[in-house]
């Protein structure tokens, strides 16, 4: 089993030693393959819903279901995460999460399946998501070199295109080659491959004595501090939480701006979102391959530029549409450009021992902003229109994110501290 070396990184975090490429990409890769079936079967459920419901109700709670617990959750899986083993963790998140799917099967294979087991499903697997997450973020400055921070980023960003691209094609070939039962058996598949690697390679982790830790409400109310205190965290906190909030309902009336304004149907709205993960990939690459040094000015002016290009989008003509889809593929080429150094950025400049809970709480103040801006964005939508939320919230947060560029506190992000957080001593995992 591979040794972890003890020269101090960042933050004193240890640098990872000889053969961290390997166990690096072991991780990685597992985890993707159980990221990609997971998105695989998220699509499968969601069409089995609609093809036997057709209810937008039901649809929309199976979305509440899978998104909800994630948000809610994220900040006792942050301190988890931080106060316990990482790999347990990831290893239990997935095994639950197999052992549901499991059960699922079973229900569908009997004839016993129902709609409120679908549902349960989902929240389980939303709830072992808020502990995975953010124990495998948290997990990645232990895993790699700093310098490698920004691409193993950017990497991820890649991930998330490759699962918005491959989800529904995927989803619908094992639909139509298989019984519903054996399509969501590939799940359970790809949930085993992301527990093999971890069960042969540790992750170091940095975490607190036993003698010395604190109740677990104290040790969340540390991770809250350490945004809260820090003036240019609590800054960054607030702007993506606003930009969220301004910039989310867009995604979930990009059907109604495609019908409504470019005339166009299914295939149009298929041909947009398939193309907007093929430039999330892109961004994710062009992360990778440039790795930005400046990180937040890279955060601020590539979110400024997904934002202004989400406003453009909808100020397309309406016999544009091939203008409106270049738009749109660059807001998510910036978007998946911009937010790769933000995970760097947080990962080498809080201490890994509050990562989990620094991280999660990102997670969750972007999760309760989405709700949020889809409530206001009904009514408002009836006095301006589809278009007019896309072009008042495209540019107000393009506006915001330009404006931040203002603050000398977010400005000295990714600088050295003046006053670092005490380390905790590097827990021996096996």
């Amino acid at each position: 089993m591979d040794t972890v070396g003890q020269a101090p990184g960042v933050n004193g975090t240890p640098h990872p030693g000889p053969g961290w490429e390997r166990r690096y990409w072991a991780v990685f890769i597992g985890q993707a393959l159980s990221l990609i079936g997971s998105a695989m079967t998220q699509f499968v459920l969601l069409w089995w819903i609609t093809d036997t419901t057709g209810s937008i109700a039901a649809l929309s709670t199976a979305g509440m279901a899978a998104l909800l617990p994630q948000a809610l959750l994220g900040p006792l899986g942050g301190t988890l995460a931080d106060r316990y083993s990482r790999r347990t963790l990831m290893i239990v998140a997935d095994t639950v999460s197999a052992a549901c799917m499991g059960v699922l099967i079973f229900l569908f294979a009997t004839g016993q399946e129902q709609l409120w087991h679908v549902y349960l499903m989902m929240f389980v697997r939303s709830s072992m998501q808020a502990f995975q997450g953010p124990a495998a973020a948290a997990s990645t400055a232990m895993l790699v070199p700093p310098e490698f921070l920004d691409r193993a980023a950017g990497l991820n960003q890649t991930l998330q295109g490759i699962m918005t691209v491959a989800a529904a094609p995927l989803g619908a070939l094992a639909i139509s080659l298989m019984p519903l039962g054996a399509a969501l058996s590939i799940d359970v598949v790809t949930a085993l491959l992301g527990v093999v690697p971890l069960l042969i390679y540790r992750i170091p982790q940095l975490r607190t004595p036993r003698d010395q830790r604190r109740s677990m409400w104290a040790e969340f109310r540390e991770g809250v501090d350490t945004v809260w205190r820090h003036p240019g965290l609590r800054r960054l906190y607030g702007l993506l939480g606003l930009v969220v909030l301004t910039i989310m309902p867009t995604f979930t009336l990009t059907p109604l701006l495609v019908k409504a304004h470019f005339g166009g149907g299914a295939g149009q709205v298929a041909l947009m979102e398939g193309l907007s993960g093929v430039g999330m990939i892109v961004g994710g690459l062009l992360a990778v391959t440039l790795a930005p040094k400046n990180r937040i000015l890279t955060v601020l002016l590539a979110l400024a530029v997904s934002c202004a290009a989400l406003a453009l989008t909808a100020l397309a003509p309406a016999q544009a549409f091939w203008l409106g889809v270049v738009w749109w593929v660059l807001s998510g080429v910036t978007f998946s450009f911009g937010n790769a150094p933000l995970t760097a950025l947080l990962q080498s400049g809080v201490p890994n021992q509050l990562q989990g809970r620094v991280l999660s709480l990102l997670s969750t103040v972007m999760g309760l902003a989405a709700p949020v801006g889809l409530a206001i964005a009904g009514p408002l939508g009836q006095l301006i229109g589809v278009r007019g939320l896309f072009v008042v919230g495209g540019a107000l947060s393009a506006l915001v994110c330009l404006l931040a560029l203002l603050s000398p506190a977010l400005r000295a992000l990714g600088q050295p501290q003046t006053k670092a957080v005490p380390s905790a001593p590097l827990s021996s995992e096996t």
